[in-house]
């Protein structure tokens, strides 16, 4: 049995999609590891910031540990929330949320395309890592739609289900998601650490 791996992250929606995603390997999160370093999430890409947090946990931790960046990228806003997301304004979820659909309030429905995108890096203690990452297409709804989710979920409609991601359930969900396409094309990375062939 390999040894536990860690999920560099503190926010429970995404440990819960993970823990689904990850089939049988033991996943912990920082709260089952201890003390860490903080890492603040100052690089340019989705991608940069994924891989900064997942080697500096996993020297930290001594644990292979997989780290997720996400964001929201809206046409109409050049791409905006994009890696600030998780920033885009103070306070919580239903905040920035608010903040969003207030700077798309005259926007037309034709003009309303976004997409979530996730990146995924699994690092070792060694340095060693490799990036995937998925994309979720959507629209931007005029309000918040739906119950289940977290962060923009109730907001990025998915037109060829009619429902936005808070609508989903979460089977559905771990089929079309960013991260559930991003850990699609990590799976394989995943299986090998299983399996003692990597890294």
């Amino acid at each position: 049995m390999r040894a536990p791996l860690l999920f560099a992250t503190t926010n429970p929606g995404k440990l819960r999609e993970l823990r689904a995603l990850a089939g049988g390997l033991d996943v912990l999160s920082p709260a089952d590891v201890g003390s860490l370093p903080l890492v603040e999430e100052t690089e340019p890409t989705l991608e940069a910031n994924a891989q900064k947090k997942a080697l500096a946990w996993a020297r930290a931790s001594s644990l292979v540990t997989l780290a997720d960046d996400s964001g929201l990228f809206v046409d109409a806003l050049k791409g905006r929330p994009g890696v600030h997301s998780a920033r885009y304004a103070p306070g919580d979820d239903a905040a920035r949320v608010m903040r969003l659909l207030e700077e798309l309030r005259d926007v037309s429905e034709s003009g309303r395309t976004a997409c979530f995108r996730c990146a995924l890096c699994l690092a070792a203690p060694s340095g060693q890592s490799v990036v995937e990452t998925g994309t979720c297409h959507g629209v931007i709804t005029r309000e918040a739609w739906g119950a289940g989710g977290f962060g923009y979920d109730p907001v990025l409609l998915v037109p060829e289900l009619g429902r936005t991601l808070a609508e989903l359930s979460a089977r559905q969900k771990a089929r079309i998601s960013h991260r559930a396409r991003a850990f699609a094309r990590m799976e394989p990375w995943l299986k090998a650490y299983g399996a003692g062939l990597w890294p």
